[in-house]
């Protein structure tokens, strides 16, 4: 727990605290940075340490429908880009993702700021918004993908929203949902 090892914020306070700055800011970091100067490496390097092969496996059905899309895939990260190759890498999907479009590339935005869409889609050299497709599974970041003109999907969601093009929790439904 950085904010309780490094910052001496007292454990009860934590979670009212990280949930304010993530509303507040788009990511606890960034409310730990105005409010407390933390180090945006350090605290990345410290929150990220972690033993990941424990916590993720991977899925041979995912990398499938991923590998079986006609797309050009990307990742749109407020995490660090060392951090997202990682997981990849864990999940076996690594050499399905042409570019990692990480917080160091948006800063000083994040997502779902839309200075931070606008920098994403300059980087992926795609300057239309209607050729996107942001897929994440926070509603927030959906939202903010339609609201600068992309379209959305939410994953881990049933019951549609207004919050996103569409909504599935099985990823064989991914190509259906693109392809309308």
């Amino acid at each position: 727990m950085y904010m309780r090892e490094r910052l001496c914020i007292p454990e009860a306070d934590i979670p009212t605290l990280r949930e304010h700055y993530f509303k507040t800011y788009g990511t606890t970091l960034n409310g730990l940075q105005r409010h407390h100067q933390v180090d945006k490496d350090e605290y990345l390097a410290y929150v990220h340490d972690l033993p990941l092969k424990d916590y993720l496996t991977p899925d041979p059905l995912l990398r499938q429908v991923i590998a079986s899309l006609p797309t050009r895939n990307l990742i749109f990260t407020n995490a660090d880009v060392s951090h997202a190759r990682r997981v990849l890498k864990i999940l076996q999907l690594d050499d399905l993702f042409d570019t990692i479009v990480d917080v160091n590339a948006v800063e000083p935005y994040c997502k779902p700021m839309p200075e931070s869409f606008a920098i994403a889609q300059e980087l992926a050299d795609e300057p239309d918004p209607r050729k996107c497709v942001m897929i994440d599974d926070l509603a927030r970041t959906t939202r903010a993908a339609l609201d600068v003109g992309m379209a959305s999907l939410l994953y881990g969601s049933e019951i549609p929203t207004s919050d996103a093009s569409g909504v599935f929790t099985d990823w064989t439904h991914l190509p259906i949902l693109l392809g309308d």
